[in-house]
């Protein structure tokens, strides 16, 4: 069997997903195809060579419509010969992208692929405006699906999980990624992105607020108390209620979550180069790491964002591994009640979780994070010369992708 090898990673610096934030100015299409370029002049290669590029997308509307992944492609300049496809598998669309991009090379059916993601969540799609059963009437006499902010807070209410235990996960990952700047530890894999006319946008990740205490995060208000007395798109009850009707064991839900300890709303992109060990070879290209396990695991979609340890035991399981054998986690913090239920039902030490921070501190692009999270995963193995890491991500509708890789 063929190995499906990382030549190389890059991502955009994150922008704040606001009109103010120094991405908002330019389109989704223009930074994705930024990214493109730069992963293009770093490796050298012909992009006529490129069998897919496959990129997530969370959205898939608006700015980011119209197969973002091809118009992309042909925005950097790219040969019309390398095709592209855009996918959605919520929150792991940009992971998800890159596990497929390693089956194609897996399978023999393909050489060399670009895979990863895109979102400009400071353009607003009509996505996930009424929950997730806002288009999906049907699905109520089986799930009523609720916000994630909601199902995060459901998480931390059936788990005891306390406000002071979820801040202090936010703390700790800003005191890191703050550590990390300083240190340069991103520097490999960022591309400044410009505006149209050549100026510089922005350089360096913009959603973190270094020095953030415990006591700053107390004199934040819960995000999701109002949203959960609302009633939601005709329903009887309120969203709370409807969340509750999953779960009849708790009196009512504790609204926990806030802009402190929940993922921050940003835009950005990222890019993963693979390829087949016989193509690497043949043009000169040396890996960095591989591929050597990926999985997607379902979990009850209420509560939602359960299902990262279910797929990190599925994906150890599939590649003969345990939680032992791996040297590094990035585990994305799409909340931290979602990362506190990670470290609990799997034992794996914080210390060994997140080390450059997380999307609390550095925000959470939707269809981009997979890849960036992969990226970050090589990088930081090599900084600290460790052989193998796993990526797990909670998605909507109750998933989570999983992907194991190792250096080579």
């Amino acid at each position: 069997m063929t190995e499906a090898w990382i030549i190389d990673a890059v991502r955009s610096p994150r922008g704040k997903g606001k009109e103010s934030g120094a991405l908002h100015p330019v389109h989704p299409q223009r930074i994705l195809a930024q990214v493109l370029e730069a992963l293009r002049e770093r490796n050298g290669f012909d992009t006529a060579d490129v069998d897919d590029v496959v990129m997530g997308c969370g959205a898939g509307s608006g700015d980011h419509s119209m197969d973002i992944a091809r118009m992309a492609a042909l925005d950097a300049g790219w040969s019309i010969h390398a095709p592209g496809v855009t996918l959605n598998r919520f929150c792991g669309s940009g992971q998800q992208a890159v596990n497929f991009g390693a089956m194609g090379i897996l399978a023999g059916f393909q050489d060399l692929v670009v895979a990863g993601g895109v979102e400009s969540m400071s353009r607003p799609a009509p996505m996930h405006v009424d929950g997730f059963t806002a288009n999906n009437n049907h699905l109520r006499d089986q799930y009523d699906m609720v916000p994630q902010g909601i199902s995060a807070d459901l998480i931390a209410t059936v788990e005891g999980f306390s406000r002071e235990e979820l801040d202090q996960l936010a703390v700790d990952s800003q005191a890191r990624a703050a550590a990390a700047m300083a240190e340069g530890r991103f520097d490999r894999s960022l591309v400044p992105i410009h505006h149209d006319d050549g100026t510089l946008a922005l350089a360096v990740d913009e959603h973190p607020r270094p020095g953030t205490t415990i006591e700053d995060l107390a004199k934040l208000t819960p995000s999701f108390a109002g949203m959960g007395g609302h009633v939601m798109g005709g329903r009887e009850l309120s969203i709370d209620d409807t969340a509750r009707k999953a779960y009849p064991q708790i009196d009512e839900i504790r609204h926990v979550h806030h802009g402190g300890n929940s993922s921050g709303v940003v835009d950005g992109a990222s890019a993963v180069l693979l390829a087949s060990p016989e193509w690497a070879k043949a043009h000169g290209m040396t890996p960095r790491a591989k591929v050597t396990m990926a999985a997607v695991a379902g979990d009850e979609p209420v509560i939602m964002l359960t299902a990262p340890a279910p797929a990190a035991k599925l994906v150890l399981k599939k590649a003969g591994m345990t939680f032992d054998d791996i040297d590094l986690f990035e585990v994305n913090e799409a909340f931290a009640s979602v990362l506190l239920k990670f470290l609990r039902d799997t034992g794996v030490p914080w210390d060994k979780v997140n080390v450059n921070g997380g999307a609390m501190a550095l925000g959470h692009p939707i269809g981009a994070t997979g890849g960036m999270l992969i990226g970050t995963l090589v990088d930081e193995l090599e900084r600290q010369d460790k052989e193998t890491g796993l990526v797990a991500m909670c998605t909507g509708g109750g998933m989570a992708t999983a992907t194991i890789i190792q250096r080579v």
